[in-house]
């Protein structure tokens, strides 16, 4: 092959792409649409509040229940016990209730049954903070019941407990880090589904190039001054520039659409953010902890994943999936006439893709399992699979014999593609199948 003639090919294929509309568009509009969308849900979120609903209560416990209905930010209670179910049910507008609730009398479990009446649906929260509520007013009724135990209120309160776990990771020096398992999970996702769309995207981007450059009978002209081997590769690697271009003003973008909300919406995190960041590089677990609760720990997380390996992996398993599915999306291209007809023979590459995509969703519950390992070793669904891992920890041998057999199968697939193009880029007027495809690839 001649390099000089490939790299004309890339020069074309990439000045082509990025030159036109559809391009430009979407490198602008998808960051816009991804933060205006975060920061319209973010303004949501804090705008909808929650509105106290004013609740009327018929208690025919005798009062053994109202007192523990105490207001708060979604129900305001009013006793309405000395008047008549029905007269409250006909008027709750006209008295400006938004909902009647009538408790019934103990029965002889000495438990209650609610009824909740209202004109219009009520919001999720309205029914579990009710239950909460009335159960403690049964449970207290109930403990004082028992008469001949003494104390039993104080025994009860010992006897409760309330345990969370705070989870730490060991490093090989025995070094350890609070950690939050929720952030792997959401970090193996976003890596996989990542792999996923972009190879998706790109890989017919490549299809599409080829199908419209041979219907068009460009690819006739092309064809004198450059061998079809050399047009492939040449496509593939101006489309995969292409994508890259795209990726980085993606992130670009994107950053700068978070840092203008972070200005707007006063930042999130500031100074807290910074400081929690420098105790979890120190080590120093309890105060993390101690200073952020929760949003520590993530930060800590978060501030412990090998971002260098995992960026460099990123890199790595998003070239070798590109080039190992661009390449039979290439071939494809190249043995039909027009997109329609590409059904049938693209079903064995996205069935694969779909595959490993499903996988990433499971893999965070057993990261090292038999289907997950395989499945982060076979080629057509490791740079998806293998990405998920990563996050949780995978000992290097793992990720080295997983990116050697992806490799080895890009360059045979590459090779096997390329006779495919060879001979489909020329054909006309039939719909190939894979028959064709066989017969193609065993020409010499």
């Amino acid at each position: 092959m001649n390099f000089k003639t490939i790299s004309t090919v890339i020069s074309r294929e990439y000045t082509t792409k990025v030159r036109k509309k559809s391009f430009l568009l979407t490198t602008l509009i998808v960051p816009i649409v991804i933060g205006l969308g975060l920061f319209i849900m973010i303004q949501l979120m804090s705008s909808i509040g929650t509105r106290a609903q004013k609740v009327a209560v018929i208690d025919h416990t005798g009062g053994i229940v109202l007192p523990y209905l105490k207001d708060n930010s979604a129900n305001t209670y009013l006793d309405y016990s000395n008047e008549q179910e029905a007269e409250i049910k006909g008027n709750l507008e006209a008295r400006e209730l938004d909902v009647l609730l009538v408790i019934s009398e103990l029965d002889s479990l000495n438990s209650v049954s609610l009824q909740a009446y209202s004109r219009k649906p009520l919001n999720v929260e309205f029914s579990s903070i009710v239950n909460n509520q009335v159960n403690e007013a049964i449970e207290a009724y109930r403990i004082s019941t028992y008469k001949d135990i003494e104390n039993l209120r104080q025994i009860i309160d010992d006897v409760r407990s309330n345990v969370s776990m705070t989870e730490f990771l060991l490093d090989e020096s025995g070094n350890e880090s609070v950690s939050e398992s929720g952030v792997y999970m959401a970090i193996s996702m976003v890596m996989g589904i990542f792999i996923f769309l972009f190879i998706t995207m790109f890989g017919t981007m490549v299809m599409s190039s080829v199908i419209e450059e041979k219907s068009s009978r460009v690819v006739e002209v092309l064809i004198s001054s450059a061998r079809s081997t050399e047009l492939m590769f040449g496509k593939i690697i101006g489309v995969a520039l292409v994508a890259l271009t795209q990726f980085l003003l993606w992130i670009v973008f994107t950053v700068g659409i978070f840092v203008v909300l972070s200005a707007v919406s006063g930042g999130f995190g500031g100074a807290d953010a910074a400081a929690m960041m420098e105790m979890a590089g120190t080590g120093d677990m309890a105060a993390v902890t101690a200073q952020g609760g929760d949003a520590a720990v993530i930060v800590s997380t978060i501030a412990k994943i090998p971002w260098g390996t995992m960026i460099l992996s990123f890199i790595v398993y998003f070239v070798l999936g590109y080039l190992l599915y661009s390449s039979m999306f290439a071939a494809i291209g190249s043995a039909v006439d027009n997109e329609s007809d590409t059904q049938q023979l693209q079903m064995p590459l996205t069935i694969p893709l779909m595959i490993g995509y499903m996988i990433v969703f499971f893999a965070f519950k057993n990261p090292d399992s038999a289907t997950v390992f395989w499945s982060s070793m076979i080629p057509f669904t490791s740079p998806i699979v293998m990405l998920a891992r990563i996050p949780y920890g995978v000992p290097a041998w793992e990720l080295v014999t997983s990116i050697l057999i992806l490799l080895l199968t890009v360059v045979a697939l590459a090779w096997a593609s390329a006779k495919i193009y060879r001979v489909g880029i020329l054909m006309y007027g039939k719909k190939s199948s894979f028959k064709d495809l066989w017969n193609w690839l065993r020409q010499k």
